[in-house]
């Protein structure tokens, strides 16, 4: 596998891994008995964390990688398979 085929696909796992890690993330303004300011979702985190989540999505996406990547390298990944030529 090519370093950039390798980068292509661990970017794509850590932009999939945003819909594993934000589900599990924050508490909710209403979970709080706090006033809510005018226009304000209910749904929305008290506290939006940017930092933290794309840390929480690395740490996925690594863990995810590199079982990828050990398949890809004992042959339990075939190439010509998922690609449909065998």
């Amino acid at each position: 596998m090519q370093w950039t085929s390798a980068l292509a696909i661990y970017l794509l796992m850590w932009v999939f891994s945003a819909f594993f890690v934000l589900p599990f993330h924050g508490r909710r303004a209403d979970d709080r008995d706090e006033v809510f300011i005018k226009g304000q979702e209910p749904g929305a985190p008290v506290q939006f964390r940017p930092l933290r989540i794309m840390v929480q999505m690395t740490v996925v996406t690594a863990a995810i990688f590199l079982l990828f990547y050990l398949a890809y390298l004992q042959g339990w990944v075939d190439p010509d398979v998922i690609a449909g030529r065998a």
